[in-house]
């Protein structure tokens, strides 16, 4: 009897041990966590493109006076899923706060990292084209551009006289 007592207690003090997943903090505390591993919760406002293909989930109208904000590599996309779904849902992010450019963050690199509303994203489409400015196409059929044409440049027409040895 005291043996189960004891291992319960045991299990109880482990788990209280454990981070909770759930106890999620508002993107205006992430700054007060950088270093540690925590989850950060917050309503996606937009999904924009950087330079290079890296993305960025905003969280506020102006993300410069932003607190916090998820950055997604080009080469991480096809380990998380369509980020672009993700506008307008309140997501939770679990990873290690980091702090750049006078903000929290948190590198998204895979879908686990996600619980809440995001946490079923569809995958990246496969033609899907990070160098292509991020759009998708299926393939779609255009009409070749008509060919430009140019006037061949001719040299100059100079009379050539050459000039003799001999005197006048």
């Amino acid at each position: 009897m005291h043996m189960v007592f004891y291992l319960r207690c045991f299990v109880l003090s482990i788990l209280l041990a454990l981070p909770a997943r759930a106890e999620c903090i508002p993107i205006n505390e992430a700054q007060n966590h950088v270093g540690e591993t925590r989850c950060v919760t917050g309503v996606v406002y937009r999904v924009e493109r950087g330079n290079r293909g890296v993305h960025f989930l905003d969280f506020c109208e102006d993300y410069r006076v932003c607190p916090f904000t998820v950055v997604v590599f080009p080469s991480d996309l096809k380990n998380v899923g369509d980020i672009r779904q993700l506008k307008g849902k309140t997501v939770e992010i679990h990873g290690p706060v980091k702090q750049y450019d006078g903000r929290a963050e948190i590198v998204l690199a895979e879908a686990r990292q996600l619980s809440g509303q995001a946490a079923r994203i569809p995958a990246m489409p496969k033609t899907y084209d990070v160098e292509n400015r991020g759009h998708a196409s299926a393939g779609t059929f255009s009409r070749p551009k008509a060919q430009k044409t140019y006037k061949k440049r001719q040299p100059a027409k100079i009379p050539i006289t050459v000039p003799t040895d001999e005197p006048e």
